[in-house]
């Protein structure tokens, strides 16, 4: 079967559908940039700036430090366990010019969490923030650069956009050391030392990044990335995005340790030499005054943020016309936000698919034909197909099964653990496809949906229902804010649809019967939740996803129970 067809005026004209990926590294970006606008502001942090030329000395200084005083060698893991701040942009750069690997670590992870990443990564040394050293002190980390947040923040907010809220004051400072058997380093002294670092010695194809996917069971697992396939996406990216400029702003709000985040808040702003203001966590509030006074441009968000901010009292009344793009991905955006979110911005929001595996986007909409909750059309020299998850057999337009797909952005493997790598990949072709576990189709004319997880299906009465589905239906109701179904258990269908449901803040009373009610108008019947249960939160990962997982082990906890 040939590749994915695409119907007529689908793929943009102004995109090849192959590209010439440069031949450098990641660090080569931020080193051409600083060359080619060494004065043009590179990160904005709370009242701080860093221009280009700036920015790319403290990576150097850093480099060298790593090397010289911690004794960092090719291809060595560093963990960074920092959140969005300049040091973990400059941290991460430092890392590669000093060829070694970074290990990006969610900062919500506690000790036997980081342990086990420590342990399985063999990083020994790791660049970590103040406030999250006690996590690490009972891992076989050796040395350790401190990170203190305020160290970048400038003396005085030059908007009130920049002012840290009270809650993240304290974190934005010093704090005590714990008593730990590693050696602390710090950074500004690091960086005050002026050191410079050897000769660069990693080409394209050198081990870079080392992200730990949760996967599906059992124990977060390292994505073995080569600087080559962040490259392809960040590239990708920059071609696909016909607003980009020289006076290009991006809100990083998305956590910088997830790959979204990352692609989107970091390496794309470096490679194109943009600016980015970077939120140290998400506050709707001081997002809706930064894309304001600071005049982004861009904007790349997950659901969960873009409800958030949609339902902020006077979200009406902010001056959001600087904004050319707004986009995202994680779980397809339900079309009632959508359309919420281009009545106030009056732009569509585009949405793509990707995961750790492939460093961010696989497949995008195009900007000038985006769908709704649509994974898009993949990207330049991606090819993506649909196989039956249990025969292998490839699967028609509007056919459900398994996505598979084989680009320059997939990983190499799994680190440490070939039977992981195994499982993973297929041979089709004489092409090497990534199984992304995740299940859709593509429509007649091409474009790629996600139903949901492999294994994420409920089987009710031998009717098989897709969560995702019935959530993005429920986003329409009036004061549903979030939903999260789930299976429980049924003595008569085996399996029943659950829903555990945020009400929007100031709704009007609505009970769990009334849902259901509107349920029943909206859906076929099978997919009707028959139970509605009320939450003030959903659990969620440090990237901002719903843990569907944890809620279902609840559930299934207490069905054993009863």
């Amino acid at each position: 079967m040939p590749l994915t067809p695409l119907g007529p005026g689908v793929w943009p004209q102004e995109v090849p559908k192959h590209l010439d990926y440069p031949q450098r590294t990641l660090y080569d970006n931020l080193r051409l940039s600083a060359q080619r606008r060494p004065a043009h502001p590179m990160l904005r942090f709370y009242g701080g700036m860093l221009d280009y030329a700036t920015g790319h000395q403290h990576v150097l200084e850093l480099a060298a430090y790593l090397q010289q005083r911690c004794g960092i060698k090719q291809g060595d893991r560093v963990l960074l366990c920092v959140q969005n701040s300049p040091q973990f942009v400059l941290g991460y750069y430092a890392i590669l010019r000093a060829d070694a690997v970074v290990v990006p670590i969610n900062p919500m992870l506690l000790a036997d969490e980081l342990r086990h990443v420590v342990e399985d990564s063999g990083a020994k040394l790791g660049i970590v923030a103040q406030d999250l050293l006690q996590n690490i002190t009972s891992t076989q980390l050796e040395d350790v650069v401190v990170v203190t947040y305020s160290d970048y923040v400038g003396e005085a907010s030059h908007s009130a956009a920049q002012a840290p809220e009270a809650a993240l004051a304290a974190r934005l400072k010093s704090s005590q050391l714990p008593d730990s058997k590693q050696r602390f380093h710090f950074w500004m002294a690091a960086v005050g030392l002026h050191l410079t670092p050897e000769p660069a010695l990693a080409k394209p194809s050198d081990h870079a990044l080392l992200p730990y996917s949760s996967g599906t069971t059992g124990k977060p697992k390292g994505c073995v990335h080569p600087h080559s396939t962040f490259m392809a996406t960040t590239v990708m990216a920059s071609v696909w995005n016909p607003t980009l400029g020289d006076e290009t702003v991006v809100l990083a709000s998305l956590p910088m340790f997830h790959v979204t985040g990352m692609q989107a808040g970091m390496n794309g702003p470096i490679y194109g030499g943009h600016t980015a203001v970077v939120m140290l966590r998400w506050d709707r509030a001081g997002g809706a005054a930064i894309i304001a006074q600071d005049r982004v441009t861009t904007w790349t968000c997950i659901t969960t943020m873009a409800v958030d901010f949609l339902s902020q009292p006077g979200i009406e009344e902010v001056d959001l016309s600087s904004l050319k793009r707004i986009g995202g991905g994680g779980a397809p955006m339900p079309a009632a936000v959508a359309e919420k979110l281009k009545t106030l911005t009056g732009l569509d929001y585009i949405e793509g698919y990707g995961l750790t595996e492939t460093a961010a986007p696989s497949h995008m909409n195009p900007v000038h034909r985006p769908k709704k909750q649509c994974a898009g059309v993949p990207t330049p020299d991606a090819d993506s197909r649909i196989i039956d998850p249990e025969t292998l057999q490839q699967l028609g337009p509007n056919q459900q099964g398994e996505i598979i797909t084989c680009g320059p952005q997939v990983f190499y493997g799994y680190w440490n653990n070939p039977e992981a790598t195994e499982k993973a990949f297929i041979t089709l072709e004489g092409k090497r496809f990534f199984r992304t576990g995740d299940l859709g189709y593509y429509d007649d004319e091409g474009y790629f949906f996600i139903t949901d997880r492999l294994k994420r299906m409920i089987n009710a009465a031998g009717f098989k229902v897709w969560p995702a589905e019935i959530e993005s239906m429920m986003y329409a109701h009036p004061a549903i804010q979030e939903a999260c179904v789930i299976a429980a258990l049924d003595e008569r269908r085996g399996e029943t649809v659950k829903a555990v449901v945020i009400k929007r803040a100031n709704a009007q009373e609505v009970s769990a019967d009334d849902i259901m009610a509107w349920c029943r108008e909206h859906m076929a019947a099978y997919k009707v939740p028959r139970i509605v249960e009320f939450a003030s939160s959903l659990p969620r990962s440090g990237a901002g996803k719903v843990l569907w997982r944890v809620l279902q082990e609840q559930e299934n906890t207490k069905s054993r129970l009863s």
